[in-house]
């Protein structure tokens, strides 16, 4: 079935909740959480999402952000945070375009907050 088409109305304050893969626990250990928090910050950075509030748990997240820069800033950041993250999570760590790298839990990988 296809999703229904979202409404946009700027300048609102928007709750958006984001669930795991499969709804599973992906972020139960406090390196996964610190590296989404991490994300959320470039998003943050990069397209000036404005985040009023925030709850990550273990297999979702809720965010409480205002839309005050266009139609594209929360797609883009919920886009980035999700999409990085997940590629850290799964051990995918972009160096030099090949997508091989280190996996999150080694020790080896990226440094965390």
């Amino acid at each position: 079935m296809a999703r229904a088409k979202r409404h946009y109305l700027p300048g609102q304050i928007w709750h958006i909740t984001h669930r795991c893969h499969k709804r599973e626990f992906l972020l139960k250990l406090k390196m996964d959480r610190q590296r989404w928090l991490h994300w959320l910050y470039e998003a943050r950075k990069r397209y000036g999402l404005v985040v009023l509030n925030f709850t990550v748990t273990s297999n979702h997240i809720h965010l409480l952000v205002f839309d005050d820069k266009g139609r594209d800033v929360i797609p883009q950041s919920i886009k980035l945070v999700a999409g990085r993250t997940g590629q850290e999570y799964n051990g995918v760590v972009m160096v030099g375009g090949d997508g091989v790298g280190p996996s999150m839990g080694d020790g080896v990988g990226p440094s965390y907050v």
